[in-house]
């Protein structure tokens, strides 16, 4: 099985991504959490101390925004053994790219950066089927688009397990898409999506009526923040047909769209049942 599990983040966007082989990969740092209502809650700093993860196996970070990044300065504690980040970016882009006040956390991101240079060895690639039991993980990272607007460089990131599929952007708006619908293998990667996060918290500027010519997913996850602008939401319920969620405290109901803010911490389970039969479960507070 694969769990994920969408943070309730109040600054930002957070995945983590367990997989059946034990390995443990992150979609980018944000921190907060609105259930805790704590504004200090740092995901990774709970996998190791509440779960008991010693070490990650990835983390990738959609692109370098504050709000993807807010989390960084606990990165080392878990020692991840890969990073995925928009590596053709430059520094002078980067800090370009990022407000004046955020510049300590862009420098501690830019020396992990230039830490993460070594070639992967394929037989320890966490995104490998072979080498994490059976999922297989695609990212496709846009970079045509100019670098006055960072968003258009994030990375897009495919899971595909047991016959269902999740797609998790960073912030990318219609121009990175527009890049990305016209490359062969991400079309074939997106065929099939099953459950989208909505790129750039479910705001309208991340909203792409070309990629909904090739998709139809069930179940579309927004990331969002009481500071967000999530006019997007009914645009984006227009566009998914809808999946029963589950609540914590029971009860369950089909929907659309769920959002962070207001449907808790999300986890998504893929996998298949004892009749080897393909299921998705979505539970939610």
């Amino acid at each position: 099985m694969v769990k994920f599990v969408v943070w309730d983040v109040q600054h930002g966007s957070a995945t983590y991504i367990s997989t059946p082989g034990g390995q443990h990969i992150v979609v980018d740092l944000g921190t907060g959490s609105y259930g805790a209502s704590n504004l200090e809650f740092s995901p990774l700093l709970h996998m190791k101390e509440k779960w008991g993860i010693k070490q990650l196996d990835s983390v990738i970070i959609t692109h370098p925004h504050r709000d993807h990044l807010d989390d960084i300065f606990n990165f080392d504690s878990l020692s991840p053994r890969v990073l995925t980040r928009p590596k053709h970016l430059t520094e002078r882009e980067i800090r370009a790219g990022n407000r004046h006040g955020d510049q300590e956390i862009v420098n501690k991101y830019l020396e992990i950066d230039r830490r993460y240079s070594r070639p992967l060895d394929p037989t320890k690639n966490p995104f490998l089927p072979e080498n994490n039991g059976g999922v297989k993980i695609q990212t496709f990272v846009p970079s045509s688009c100019g670098t006055s607007n960072l968003n258009n460089h994030s990375v897009v990131t495919v899971i595909s397990y047991a016959h269902s599929k999740m797609m998790i952007p960073g912030d990318n708006e219609p121009a990175s898409w527009n890049e990305l619908l016209e490359k062969p293998d991400f079309l074939s990667a997106i065929t099939g999506t099953d459950i989208l996060v909505a790129p750039h918290h479910g705001r309208d500027s991340g909203f792409s009526s070309e990629l909904f010519k090739y998709i139809s997913p069930y179940l579309i996850i927004i990331s969002d923040s009481r500071f967000g602008d999530t006019s997007a939401t009914d645009r984006y319920s227009q566009k998914a047909k809808g999946w029963t969620v589950h609540k914590r405290n029971g009860g369950r109901e089909k929907r659309k769209c769920v959002t962070t803010r207001n449907d808790g911490v999300i986890v998504v389970k893929f996998g298949e049942n004892t009749d080897a039969k393909p299921f998705i479960e979505v539970t939610i507070d």
